[in-house]
């Protein structure tokens, strides 16, 4: 029998942590730990070993953001972070995002997206639609002009991965990529599967704010035009 997903709440208000608990444990979840702020969020992520973490934002003392930094440093067998916040362009989300965050949900949230959102990110997939996450980095990314080179690690794609990496960071999903491109779907995942692991990219939501950070695409979401293409 597979082990229930587990998930640690951390929000500084305990109506919000009870909510979530009774959300997702009728949905077969083991809630293991709860987090007043983001400090007890890292002790309690070290002690119990979750899948996935649900963690706020705006706490008092240590702060969601700090925590998500402290959580996710790249050792094996890290949980996921999904930011709660209270608005849809949080000036945090895109630092969290940059932290290692799968993306993010509103505490608005309906009971069927937490815990579709939950799943989604323990499959290792990104949480938010592309398209949002393209919205949060044109706000918030670090860029100076549209013209900015592209840094060296991208010179480890081939063209064909250049082009994947633009459209992909223009918030198109893998059948649109498959479509515009005139590949398989599963050709284009096995695309999108090494452009994250040559960059060093946790999932979907990192590789549009690379795509961003490195100039390949602009503020207004049009990526560079590759030089050429090869055969797939």
């Amino acid at each position: 029998m597979t082990e229930p997903l587990r998930v640690l709440l951390a929000d500084d208000q305990t109506l919000v942590r009870t909510g979530f608990r009774m959300i997702l444990g009728a949905d077969g979840m083991d809630v293991v730990a709860e987090a007043a702020n983001g400090a007890e969020a890292v002790e309690a992520v070290r002690r119990t070993r979750p899948d996935v973490v649900l963690m706020d934002i705006r706490m008092p003392g240590t702060d969601g953001l700090e925590a998500t930094r402290r959580i996710l440093t790249g050792a094996p067998g890290e949980p996921r972070v999904i930011i709660l916040t209270t608005f849809d362009l949080d000036r945090y989300v895109y630092a969290a995002l940059s932290a290692g965050a799968s993306g993010f949900l509103l505490k608005d949230v309906t009971p069927e997206h937490l815990t579709v959102a939950v799943r989604t990110v323990r499959t290792g997939d990104a949480l938010l639609a592309p398209a949002i996450t393209r919205r949060l980095v044109q706000r918030f990314a670090r860029r100076g002009t549209d013209t900015v080179a592209p840094h060296r690690d991208l010179a480890s794609l081939t063209p064909r991965e250049m082009e994947v990496f633009g459209l992909l960071a223009r918030g198109l999903s893998n059948a649109e990529l498959a479509t515009r491109l005139h590949l398989a779907e599963t050709t284009v995942k096995t695309h999108v599967a090494r452009i994250l692991a040559k960059l060093g990219l946790r999932d979907r939501v990192q590789a549009v704010i690379a795509a961003y950070e490195t100039g390949l695409v602009s503020a207004g979401g049009q990526e560079a035009t590759p030089q050429s293409t090869e055969p797939t």
